[in-house]
């Protein structure tokens, strides 16, 4: 089975149309699959439009809150309670079409991976990108390089495929909840020896604005979280037993 989280804050407007282009795009190459609707504790009627979409089509889970907990809480929390033998995550926006769901299922099995991941910087991505959200991900890309030292060009690509067993051994184990949860989870992979593989993305960026969603103090708070990230996998080395 494959299984397909997506966290969603404040998506009321688009999340049911949204939830049934991913359903038709996993139902054009798989017949085994479930859709995890994360309602992340949103304020508006994102809520009653996930409950819609399920109650409209059986392949979509419910499996929202009141509390918001941010999009780590709303991946992870999808995450454990997934099903599939691979588990991935796509963005409630779909700035990134569901459509390539199928390379990366392929990609995973094929190569034997047990991650793959979108990234921005593969040499075949094709980028709609604001220029100051491209000069954020170079900078953060040179900052995990330094601290992580991870194979990987982009940790923060809205689309991740896991092996089910991996994801759901690694995602209680999670402490940020906040942007940086990407690099948290990967991080935790790599210490589990996990084999990654990254894929071209096509983006079409949807927000207004350079950063859509994301303001300053998030940005402050993803930096703070990644060293939090390293200073517990390197100094107190407190994640596994």
């Amino acid at each position: 089975m494959l299984s397909i989280v997506v966290p969603a804050y404040n998506e009321g407007e688009h999340i049911y149309d949204n939830l049934m282009v991913i359903d038709k795009a996993l139902s054009a190459f798989s017949s085994d699959y479930e859709i995890i609707a994360v309602n992340d504790g949103s304020r508006d009627n994102t809520g009653d439009e996930v409950r819609r979409a399920a109650k409209d089509n059986p392949n979509i889970k419910d499996f929202g809150y009141d509390v918001n907990r941010g999009k780590g809480g709303a991946v992870s929390w999808g995450a454990i309670n997934s099903k599939g033998d691979i588990v991935g995550f796509i963005d409630a926006d779909l700035d990134l079409s569901p459509d390539l769901i199928s390379g990366y299922y392929t990609e995973l099995i094929a190569t034997g991976s047990d991650v793959v991941i979108g990234s921005k910087m593969h040499k075949d991505s094709k980028l709609e990108y604001p220029a100051a959200r491209k000069l954020f991900s170079f900078c953060y890309f040179i900052m995990l390089k330094v601290l992580f030292g991870l194979k990987c060009h982009d940790t923060q690509t809205g689309l991740k495929l896991y092996k089910g067993s991996l994801i759901r051994e690694i995602a209680p184990l999670r402490r940020i909840d906040g942007y940086a949860f990407d690099i948290e989870l990967l991080a935790l992979a790599s210490r589990k020896k996990a084999k990654l593989t990254e894929m071209p993305v096509e983006l079409n960026y949807t927000r207004n604005q350079s950063f859509g969603r994301i303001k300053f103090r998030d940005v402050w708070k993803m930096f703070t979280d990644t060293w939090k990230i390293w200073w517990n996998l390197r100094v107190r080395k407190n994640y596994f037993k």
